[in-house]
């Protein structure tokens, strides 16, 4: 997928999580975490700026996803320093589970189309190919934009009406 697509897959994916700051009463969280969410949906496809290193290869692997939600937990335990060891705690797990969010839903946005991804690699090669459209679709990307919006919106819609 392009990075509409990624965008777009990623609003989806973070959505339940955004909905429990945002009823939880910490909006100013939510919006973080959102803006972070659509600032990670391309990291995978760093390997595309890096010689060597083969693309939808180790940056497209659930390891990938599992270390970059580490540095997430770290930089989120960081920011709730401030806050105490449950500030920690909370906005560690919160840091950790966006940033893999963020990794795991460009995973499956690419999934989606022929060329599919080795999520296991190198411990399994299996491919995950659902072959449903091709990257360079624009109306597949431009439909999981709009797919992942609608998502956000619902989840938001909702969130509010208990937070208020």
């Amino acid at each position: 997928m392009h990075r509409e697509g990624h965008i777009g897959v990623a609003i989806a994916a973070y959505a339940p999580l955004d909905f429990v700051a945002y009823a939880a009463g910490f909006p100013q969280v939510a919006l973080g975490g959102g803006a972070a969410t659509v600032g990670l949906a391309m990291t995978p496809d760093v390997d595309m700026k890096i010689p060597g290193i083969p693309h939808r290869g180790p940056t497209h692997t659930v390891w990938f996803a599992a270390a970059f939600g580490v540095a997430g937990l770290l930089l989120g335990a960081l920011m709730g320093a401030e806050y105490g060891v449950l500030g920690i705690i909370a906005l560690g797990l919160f840091g950790g589970l966006t940033a893999t969010l963020a990794v795991l839903s460009h995973l499956f946005a690419d999934a989606l189309t022929p060329m599919g991804v080795r999520p296991l690699e190198p411990r399994d090669d299996r491919e995950l190919c659902y072959n449903i459209a091709t990257a360079s679709n624009p109306l597949a990307n431009y439909g999981l934009l709009v797919f992942g919006w609608a998502v956000a919106l619902v989840f938001w819609a909702v969130a509010s009406a208990i937070a208020h």
